[in-house]
């Protein structure tokens, strides 16, 4: 058994971290964020947390779903922190969820044309929920690793 935390995702969608992975969650205000100029457009800016520079990355817009800051219905933003391989990231949501724990051996290898294109190279897999529902487990080394990150300084 593992944990997670659950957010939404797209309009539609449950997507899933490893709790592991997961250093912090909080709402922000948008106001808060410090563009960056000519960074891939689901790079928000970056975020004073901690007193430290966090990069901050619209997950929605990473994906393939349509960008949360295009969104009349979104208020606060909250604002996944994940650390992996020794590297720091705000993943913006929509809205946080829940804690899940699933068994792991449940869990499904990623299915072309079951997911957005863009969204399959952050996928570890997906679990299929009480209705059906199909849940995206997202891997937060292949976020660490994507290829965005290597034109930008961390």
């Amino acid at each position: 058994m593992q944990k997670f935390i659950s957010f939404q995702l797209g309009l539609k969608y449950t997507a899933l971290l490893p709790l592991e992975y997961v250093t912090e969650l909080f709402q922000m205000s948008v106001a808060d964020i410090l563009p960056v100029p000519q960074v891939p457009s689901c790079v928000l800016g970056i975020y004073n947390w901690r007193e430290e520079m966090l990069w901050l990355v619209d997950f929605n817009a990473l994906t393939g779903f349509s960008s949360l800051m295009k969104s009349e219905t979104l208020l606060t933003p909250m604002t996944i922190v994940v650390q992996a391989q020794g590297q720091v990231i705000g993943l913006v949501v929509q809205q946080v969820k829940d804690i899940e724990v699933l068994n792991i051996k449940q869990l499904k290898p990623p299915e072309v044309g079951l997911f957005n294109p863009e969204l399959l190279p952050f996928l570890q897999g997906y679990f299929v929920g009480d209705n059906n529902e199909i849940i995206a487990s997202i891997a937060p080394e292949a976020i660490i690793q994507a290829p965005l990150w290597q034109a930008n300084p961390k």
